[in-house]
């Protein structure tokens, strides 16, 4: 299913939706097909649900035009912690 769609079907709500096919461009990924799990009626709950997101799942609210993610890197320390006794 397209974001299109689902934002015809559920107008002015949060879901949660299955990623099935995405694509990049700049460090931006762009949604083109996903799976309608359900439409989540409580912004906090909505907000749960998508800090808890993994594997492809994400909520968004279908004001939003696009479906799309900015991607950021996960940098870290590099090298080694030396611990005193």
């Amino acid at each position: 299913m397209q974001w299109e769609e689902v934002r015809k079907i559920y107008p002015d709500q949060y879901v949660q939706m299955q990623i099935l096919s995405f694509h990049t461009e700049d460090n931006i990924k762009f949604v083109d097909d996903v799976a309608l799990i359900r439409a989540i009626q409580d912004p906090k709950e909505a907000t749960q649900e998508l800090l808890q997101s993994k594997n492809g799942l994400i909520v968004s609210h279908t004001a939003n035009e696009d479906l799309k993610i900015h991607l950021r890197s996960l940098r870290g320390l590099r090298g080694v912690i030396q611990h005193e006794n």
